[in-house]
């Protein structure tokens, strides 16, 4: 396998392994403290990171694209054309519910939210949409190291 074409791979392996991350940081880390989110702290915890994260990811899924659309042209004919389907479809799947349904509850919570029953609402939402996006991220992730394993246990195998 050619070099660049390798590290095409390894980008999007990275780009699957921040989202996990991210994922994982939320679910394990962030959203427990959901609880203790008022109209007066939720700002400070939320808004500035949300707007940093979705402007670095806006640009990273568009790398992802592009790199899963390489690997899906090079891996097309062989047994593993099914690993950057499934990265792709995860990949668009993640988006649209992130453009179309997560954003405009990123917008509300931006734009500042004074009444404590619709916070939680809007924060309760927002975390089970996350989690679905999460599941995304884990079969991105999950279809890219099988990739690597079947390549690594290929180049193995004779040993």
């Amino acid at each position: 396998m050619p070099r660049p074409l390798l590290l095409n791979h390894v980008l999007l392996l990275l780009c699957c392994s921040i989202y996990l991350g991210t994922g994982f940081s939320l679910v394990f880390f962030q959203f427990p403290l959901e609880r203790q989110l008022t109209v007066d702290n939720y700002q400070l915890i939320f808004v500035a990171p949300v707007t940093a994260a979705t402007h670095f990811f806006t640009y990273m899924t568009i790398v992802m694209l592009i790199c899963g659309a390489i690997m899906l042209a090079t891996e097309w004919l062989s047994g593993l054309r099914w690993v950057p389907v499934v990265v792709l479809l995860a990949i668009i799947a993640a988006t649209a519910l992130t453009v179309w349904v997560i954003i405009p509850l990123n917008n509300e919570l931006a734009a500042g939210v004074a009444d404590p029953a619709r916070l939680k609402t809007v924060f309760h939402e927002w975390a089970n949409l996350n989690r679905v996006r999460f599941a995304l991220w884990v079969i991105q992730w999950a279809a890219m190291a099988y990739w690597f394993y079947r390549l690594a246990l290929k180049a193995r195998a004779d040993r």
